[in-house]
């Protein structure tokens, strides 16, 4: 979880371990946590979860207009409209 950096720097520098019953990730899921979450707080990291979220359930909205849309343009072309 990105709110984990600083507890997954320490893992990262004692090398391969297991916290708990979980396995620390790998330096490169690290690294690309780093990246994209890094400079967040957790209220911003909130936010963007709720964003995508919201994101998914419109492109999901969209997609099926799409298709309503294409569905009912293809029976007034068989109709003859």
């Amino acid at each position: 979880r990105p709110t984990r950096m600083p507890e997954l720097k320490k893992a990262l520098a004692k090398g391969p371990s297991i916290h708990g019953s979980r396995a620390m990730p790998n330096q490169q899921t690290y690294y690309r946590w780093r990246r994209e979450f890094g400079g967040m707080n957790r209220d911003q990291l909130k936010r963007l979860k709720e964003l995508e979220k919201e994101n998914t359930r419109l492109r999901r909205a969209v997609s099926d207009l799409t298709l309503d849309k294409l569905i009912l343009t293809e029976g007034a072309k068989m109709r003859g409209v």
